[in-house]
């Protein structure tokens, strides 16, 4: 990551994570280190695809690879990550189950609304 005020490093780290395939790589990599083809069906693009965004990851130092032998096998470089994206997955979660029980009164405000029309 390059250097400069924390909220400039902080920003370019939510950009390198702000991609789906990132996420999902990050998702699968939570149970452990895995290569490229072992990562290519669940994340479901093309393997070149797959390999230009775990070098991103890679470059932020978001993952780290290893060789062995002919393949690559990439894991998470810290387990903070882990703890970011379950935390982000709490804050979608709550702010889902609001948006359904705001969608819920909704609906039950409308139904009241035309009952008593009726």
């Amino acid at each position: 990551m390059p250097g400069g005020p924390i909220y400039e490093v902080k920003a370019q780290l939510f950009k390198t994570l702000g991609h789906p395939a990132r996420i999902r790589i990050l998702e699968l990599l939570s149970d452990g280190p895995r290569s490229v083809s072992a990562l290519q069906p669940d994340v479901g693009i093309e393997s070149s695809h797959l390999s230009q965004q775990l070098s991103v990851l890679r470059r932020a130092g978001v993952v780290e690879s290893d060789r062995d032998g002919s393949s690559v096998i990439y894991a998470i470089a810290d387990p903070q990550i882990l703890d970011l994206l379950a935390i982000a997955k709490e804050i979608l979660t709550t702010s889902l189950t609001g948006t359904q029980e705001l969608l819920s009164d909704l609906d039950a405000i409308s139904y009241e609304t035309t009952s008593a029309a009726s």
